[in-house]
């Protein structure tokens, strides 16, 4: 199932108690279509309070006589507007939505225009000028496997912080908007957020391009920048 959804409203995709939340919104619907037997779903990965996605990928086992195209109008009918399965398709047996991913790509919008009132909940308003030559060469730092500890939430519990960071862009449109991609085989909690708030100090002359070098290797999480905001990162698509 591939889903698309506007963040701003929930408290992060993963079930929570007594919290609005994506996962719970969705299995409640699908649940109600299997004749209230419950329906656990699985994504590709949870996105944080206020993170949106337009392809969010999820699988779930439903044993019940009802076409796709049917199921997925049902699905639609009974869940919020700000949420909207955009396809259903049949898989193996052996495929998992998280296990099975080999890319995710995620996006980041930045204003370095004038403030949006329209648009503050989904692209991030800096509203002033940033040097994105310096930015553009500072990104070019993460392509690679490298350890990303300076870039996530420090966890004890979590053994692996290596990541293989495929692609990185960054580009300037029009009006005044800068979007920058990261295409990688996984990213850890915050990460996207912490490197595009390390980047924006570079951007701002707080860092140089080349301090990326020694943040990566420190693998200390005080090192790097400031988080940037949720409302600016989108889950864009999921590849298997």
């Amino acid at each position: 199932m591939t889903v698309s959804y506007d963040g701003s409203g929930y408290s992060g995709y993963q079930k929570q108690g007594g919290f609005r939340t994506i996962q719970s919104e969705l299995e409640r619907a699908i649940t109600e279509i299997n004749n209230n037997k419950p329906v656990e779903i699985y994504s590709s990965g949870r996105t944080d309070k206020g993170v949106h996605a337009i392809n969010q990928k999820i699988h779930f086992d439903l044993n019940m006589d009802i076409s796709l195209y049917n199921l997925r109008e049902a699905i639609n009918s009974k869940i919020p507007d700000d949420i909207y399965v955009k396809s259903i398709e049949e898989v193996d047996e052996d495929f998992h939505a998280r296990y099975s991913v080999i890319a995710k790509e995620y996006i980041y919008i930045i204003n370095l225009g004038e403030f949006n009132p329209i648009e503050r909940n989904y692209v991030y308003q800096y509203n002033k000028p940033l040097d994105l030559v310096n930015m553009e060469r500072a990104l070019q730092y993460f392509v690679g496997e490298h350890d990303f500890s300076s870039f996530t939430k420090p966890d004890d519990s979590k053994k692996n912080f290596v990541r293989n960071i495929r692609i990185v862009n960054l580009k300037k449109h029009d009006n005044d908007k800068v979007t920058i991609t990261f295409v990688g085989n996984g990213f850890l909690r915050y990460m996207v957020r912490n490197m595009v708030g390390t980047i924006i100090e570079v951007g701002e002359g707080k860092r140089k391009s080349e301090d990326l070098y020694d943040i990566i290797s420190s693998k200390d999480r005080t090192k790097a920048g400031i988080m940037a905001p949720a409302c600016g990162l989108y889950l864009k698509d999921v590849y298997y």
